[in-house]
Order: structure tokens, then sequence, then C-alpha cells
């Protein structure tokens, strides 16, 4: 197959699929990692695809799905994200070790908190633990290197320092959810560490507002398998939310429709 045929096929996957990886074209189209790569850079020069660690996603895809500054995502579905965040709180009870993924929606999770005595907050966020530290609570941030756009830390020393606890939650934020893929990301550095944050939890539990569902990232961290409760709003389609639910996941639809309304009236 020559070039041009093969990056034709990598568009049509790509327009299908909305994301690849590169060890997954390798093996689609029996060459070499360097000729992918080649590939992909061609096609990111046409504008038709950004690159990504291990991979690359539709360049029609990037404003929806590649993390805008944190500043500008706690602002994003802000109601929303606040009730599902007062909802998870719930959750937890005084003096539990517990776990918090960096995202907007655990941050204001995290701010709410406030009223937990003698709380044990792991988090690989500089925001969580900034809230998390106006309390009574005992705050451990992650080490590893910093992603300035969400201010969270990844890679391998992030992983590696999870192996040592044994939380009672984790509590995660998801980039997509889909039934096919579950919960994923767009990037494998962050997928890695929540994996891991997956491993050192007893009960996991993503939150995620409706602006995620019916979307695939380019990795996936957690299949329905590995969820025990999904904290969403009642603005989810109920359809998606009886699937998920027919996969073993405890579902809180947090009711967002009526605050909306009553705000708006």
């Amino acid at each position: 197959m020559i070039a041009a045929e093969r990056r034709n096929k990598i568009k049509e996957i790509l327009t299908h699929k909305r994301s690849v990886k590169a060890s997954d074209l390798t093996k689609e189209f029996q060459v070499s990692e360097e000729t992918i790569r080649r590939d992909l850079s061609h096609l990111e020069k046409e504008n038709f695809l950004k690159k990504n660690y291990g991979g690359a996603i539709i360049l029609e895809d990037l404003n929806k799905f590649d993390p805008m500054p944190i500043e500008e995502r706690q602002q994003e579905h802000y109601l929303e994200k606040k009730l599902i965040g007062e909802r998870a709180a719930e959750l937890v009870e005084d003096r539990q070790i517990i776990i918090i993924d960096a995202g907007s929606t655990t941050w204001h999770m995290s701010r709410s908190l406030k009223d937990k005595e003698g709380l044990m907050v792991i988090s690989n966020a500089m925001n969580v633990a900034e809230e998390c530290s106006k309390n009574d609570t005992d705050v451990y941030v992650l080490g590893g290197k910093l992603r300035k756009n969400t201010m969270s830390m990844m890679g391998p020393q992030a992983e590696a320092e999870l192996k040592n606890y044994n939380a009672a939650f984790t509590f995660l934020g998801a980039s997509a959810i889909s039934m096919k893929k579950g919960v994923t990301s767009f990037d494998i550095y962050e997928a890695a560490v929540k994996r891991a944050m997956v491993e050192a939890g007893n009960k996991i539990v993503v939150l995620a507002d409706h602006s995620k569902f019916g979307k695939e990232g380019l990795v996936s961290f957690a299949p329905f398998s590995g969820v025990d409760i999904l904290v969403t709003s009642d603005l989810v389609d109920p359809s998606i939310v009886r699937k998920i639910e027919g996969e073993g996941v405890e579902v809180i639809l947090t009711p967002v429709v009526e605050e909306i309304k009553q705000k708006n009236s």
C-alpha cells in the first residue's frame, strides 16, 4: 500500500473513531512506528489531525475535548458541576482516606468537604490541595511533572507514589464516557495516573457532567466493571443512564434541571 492510500485510510479511521493509537495503526497496516509517525505528521500539516502522545485526535474535535485552562473549565457548566461535586462529597465520612483526581468537577467536590473532620486527602491537583488545606484535613500532594493547563501532577512518580496508599474512595474526573470504552481520557499520561488511582481505591466514584457522555477519548482508564458509583445529573439522557446501570454501576442523578429553571425564572 502506497503512502497516499494509507493516509486516506487513516483519515477514514479517524473520521469514524475520532482518535487513534499509533500502535494500533502499525498493526493495522503492518508498517513500522516510524512510518506511522511520518503519516501522522503529514496529516497534521494538512490540519486534519493533532498528534497526541501515542496517537492522534481528529482536529475538529480539539475544541470539544482538549483541556482548556482550569480556570475556564471551572466556569463551564458551573451550576451542574457544583451540584455534582456537593453530592459526591456527601459520600465521604469523617476520618476517611480519600483520593481526589484533578478536574473541574472534583475541584467543586473538594470545596464541599469543609464540614468533614479528620480527613486525609491525596491528590495530584494543586487547586484541590489548596481547597482542602483550608479545613481540618491532612493533604498529600503527589509528585511528578506539572501539567500547567490543568495544574495537575503527571508521570511515573505520581503513579509510583499511589502504590503506597489504600483509600476508602477514589474520586475521578472524566474527559469522555461511552458504552463501548467506559471512562476515557485524551492523554496517555493522565490516563496512567487515573489507573493508578483506581488501583489505590476501595470504591471508585466517577464525577461527570452531561457533556461528557456519548464521547470517546484516546485511552480508556476504567471500564464500567471497574466503577462502583457514577455521580452525574438529570441532564443526562435517561436511556444512557439505564444502560450504565445495566453494567452494574450505581448511578446517582443530581437534580439540576429544576435548579436551572429556578435560576432562570
